[in-house]
């Protein structure tokens, strides 16, 4: 019986040391062959590295330093950032460990009056106080490539969390290209200032051009262009009106080579003599269509509609004698009408408008239209005749009706495309030296179009004012962040073009939020109600107490009370009973607002602390019973000895 049970006790220590052995070894091969491998089993795929990204990986030539400065422990208090932080950690780990050794992360916790602390400073990494202590919480990343190249994001947002990827991919970009990106811009509308022969006054450039002039390269075209040079990054047009034949022709074979453009029609240029309010708004011969290209990029644009929106439409003073009034022609989208998934829209809060056409996709077109600005849904085109010399903006709510629809006024277009000249050249157009014609596009098609050319003004977006003998400006509006950021997107590469905006880290409680809905929803009219009864309760109880001489606003001075009756009395008991039923029957309903969320926490509870624990005992439980019997095998009945 003893060597059984040591025969036994031997086998399954061996049998245990042979698991443990074949486990470490797994573990060993594993780390060899997998290492790289992962599995993303996130709702959104949110570790998973977007093809863009992986392509601009692949594509460093040399090895970039990224430093990311988190102050981990002033973050521990603040559950959305430190949450966001080791969000952040994990993607640069990420991307680091998919870079073959190019990418060398450092994660650096700065602390107050450290060198870490220095070298953030150094690189530009915003620090924001937190306390009067000293003590700043870091949030940043900085790169360095091997000739000294620098980009930096001061502080990574966690209200921008679905664009990290989009960011840090941009940043790699401007490490490994640090050359400005070259903007060719073409405007009907004189932007870059000087003298103004109407005012007899020098004219300052726009500020959305001035700016653009120290983010990029600019390169100011002619509307005689015959060809838009092949290191064009990006094609700016501005109100493009009656341009000739050769023009469009070279920005139709632009567009087919995969040039991106920046488009600015409009219905009714309001600054077309320049910029400023001294013209009253003309007719439709100051619009801009840029056909026969915009029909062949998929995109319809009737250049006699003017957008109106009756909920977004500004006040305005018209006229300094007049007061101000609504104008449904000059309207503040705001930010919920702009496309929070779009990395030139996100973050934005108003962009205004004056008399803005509408963008509608084409039918079998194949392009993908994408709306970065929409109207509310209490908008309506307007014949552009009715803003001929208009001195009232209030006639335009006469007869308007809004249709229910929600009307693009600026989009992203993307896709394969034809040429608008399928005859090939049009007169006036030299022969061609380099590369053969297309006749669809080699590349495919990036536009960003926006049915308002009026929204670069300054007068829409900023407020100029006079600090010490300088100039300055104060925006209040983000027309001009909308520019920066298309510009900004479309001189990227094609794959950081590509990478978008991804669902946020940050996941809500759907369900108890739905619970919540639901119980205000149930128990908001019984609470009513019940106040409703316990005024009217209240009313006639301070009646009877008024009546019989003990109001609370009876003076302490001895008065004359007056005797109740029996019946009486017995009301203004049944009152003071009925008043407490009441208030306890409302504080049970605002309880009860919580009670479906408490008793959902308390069946998550109970999963998680007794019944998952107890379904894998019992799991465990049933797999050594089995085991057990599977070692002994089938039992076998001793025979029996006869006897007499």
């Amino acid at each position: 019986m003893r060597w059984t049970a040591l025969r036994r006790w031997t086998v399954g220590s061996g049998a245990l040391i042979a698991l443990a052995v074949l486990f470490v070894g797994l573990t060993v091969v594993s780390n060899r062959l997998l290492r790289g491998v992962r599995l993303d089993l996130t709702e959104h795929h949110l570790y998973t590295v977007a093809p863009g990204t992986r392509h601009i990986l692949q594509s460093l030539g040399e090895p970039v330093n990224l430093y990311l400065f988190y102050s981990e422990r002033a973050a521990a208090q603040m559950p959305v950032v430190r949450i966001y932080g080791q969000r952040v950690r994990e993607f640069l780990q990420e991307i680091a460990g998919r870079s073959h050794g190019r990418i060398h992360l450092h994660v650096i916790d700065p602390q107050p009056f450290s060198e870490d602390e220095d070298r953030a400073s150094e690189f530009g990494i915003r620090p924001l106080p937190l306390d009067g202590s000293g003590t700043s919480l870091y949030l940043g990343l900085a790169g360095t490539n091997s000739t000294d190249g620098r980009a930096v994001i001061d502080f990574l947002d966690p209200s921008k969390e679905p664009f990290l990827e989009y960011d840090v991919a941009k940043l790699l970009v401007e490490l490994s290209q640090p050359k400005k990106p070259v903007i060719g811009w073409l405007s009907s509308i004189p932007m870059g200032g000087g003298f103004d022969p109407g005012s007899g006054q020098p004219q300052a450039a726009w500020l959305v051009y001035s700016q653009a002039q120290q983010l990029f390269t600019v390169r100011n075209l002619s509307a005689s262009l015959t060809q838009v040079d092949p290191d064009v990054d990006v094609l700016v047009l501005v109100h493009p009106k009656d341009l000739p034949q050769p023009a469009l022709y070279a920005i139709d074979q632009y567009a087919l080579r995969g040039g991106r453009l920046l488009v600015f029609v409009d219905p009714l240029a309001e600054l077309e003599a320049g910029e400023g309010r001294a013209m009253l708004p003309g007719s439709t011969a100051r619009a801009s269509s840029l056909e026969p290209l915009l029909s062949a990029w998929g995109v319809a644009f009737d250049p006699g509609e003017v957008l109106g929106d009756l909920e977004q439409g500004m006040t305005v003073r018209v006229r300094q004698d007049a007061p101000p009034e609504q104008h449904i022609g000059i309207i503040g989208f705001g930010q919920r009408v702009l496309s929070g998934g779009d990395v030139i829209t996100s973050g934005l809060s108003e962009i205004t408008m004056d008399t803005a056409g509408i963008l509608r996709p084409k039918k079998d077109s194949g392009v993908r239209f994408e709306p970065l600005i929409q109207s509310s849904t209490r908008a309506a085109p307007i014949p552009a005749q009715r803003f001929a010399q208009l001195f009232d903006p209030a006639v335009l709510r006469d007869g308007f009706k809004p249709t229910g629809e929600r009307y693009t006024v600026a989009a992203r277009v993307t896709g394969t495309v034809k040429t608008a000249f399928p005859n090939g050249p049009p007169a006036g157009v030299p022969p061609a030296a380099g590369p053969a014609p297309l006749a669809a596009s080699a590349k495919p098609l990036n536009l960003v179009v926006v049915a308002d050319a009026d929204m670069l003004s300054d007068f829409l977006w900023v407020r100029w004012q006079s600090f010490l003998g300088q100039r300055t400006a104060s925006a209040w509006a983000n027309n001009g962040d909308f520019v920066w950021n298309a510009l900004d997107n479309l001189a990227g590469s094609s794959d950081l073009i590509s990478v978008r905006g991804r669902a946020s880290f940050l996941r809500p409680f759907e369900r108890v939020d739905a619970l919540r809905t639901a119980a205000e929803d149930r128990f908001r009219a019984e609470q009513k109600e019940l106040e409703q009864q316990l005024a009217q309760t209240e009313q006639k109880l301070d009646a009877l107490q008024a009546s019989r001489g003990d109001a609370p606003s009876s003076s302490h001075a001895a008065q004359p009370q007056m005797i109740l009756t029996v019946d009486q009395e017995r009301e203004l008991q049944r009152f003071q009973k009925e008043k407490l039923r009441i208030r306890k029957e409302l504080r049970d309903v605002k309880l009860g607002l919580d009670r479906d969320i408490r008793a959902l926490g308390g069946r998550i509870k109970l999963i998680d602390i007794v019944l998952a624990p107890a379904g894998f005992a019992l799991l465990a439980l049933l797999i050594a019973w089995v085991a057990r019997r599977v070692r002994r095998g089938p039992s076998v009945a001793a025979p029996r000895t006869a006897g007499r």
